[in-house]
């Protein structure tokens, strides 16, 4: 087995080849996840996610990890489904996650935590957000990676009234 030496790292571990491999493959999970969702591929978005996967979102601004109040919270890659729908239809999107921290826990679990932005643009208002997602992964039986948990955290959000965006979005 081939190691990698990780002296950068914090806590000087060996990583193997197959842990980078592992590691890439979330990425490119995280990658469909904000092409699917921006792109409105509802039942192919759906799918980045275990069937009992949680996602839950902060109320407002994070107060840096200790605001316990959840805004929102979808139990179940149906009711995600179903929630993220209904919220973002009719809006346009932009999701970005940047620089990921990925930790392979074992050889079926990881956790990971990404630099986030997003733009919603919809009828009602124009936000714009900046913060983390905090997730945790589980391989399934398929040999596919998937989100089992999702907290969204935000440090910065700026919002006004009324669509912002005039143009044509994807798909229309």
């Amino acid at each position: 087995m081939d190691i990698v030496d990780r002296q950068t790292m914090e806590q000087g571990e060996d990583m193997t080849i197959e842990d980078l491999l592992e590691m890439e493959a979330i990425k490119r999970l995280k990658a469909r996840y904000f092409r699917f969702m921006d792109t409105k591929q509802w039942d192919a978005w759906s799918m980045v996610f275990t069937e009992d996967a949680t996602l839950r979102v902060d109320a407002g601004i994070t107060t840096w990890g200790g605001d316990p109040q959840v805004r929102r919270q979808f139990n179940g890659r149906a009711e995600i489904k179903a929630q993220l729908i209904s919220l973002h239809q009719d809006s346009v999107t932009v999701h970005h996650g940047h620089m990921p921290e990925i930790d392979i826990t074992s050889p079926t679990t990881a956790t990971g935590i990404w630099a986030m932005e997003d733009f919603i643009d919809n009828a009602e208002r124009y936000t714009m957000g900046h913060g983390h997602y905090h997730e945790t992964y589980r391989k399934e039986a398929d040999g596919e990676w998937r989100i089992a948990t999702l907290h969204l955290t935000r440090l910065r959000l700026e919002s006004t009234t009324g669509r912002r965006f005039r143009g044509l979005m994807a798909g229309s």
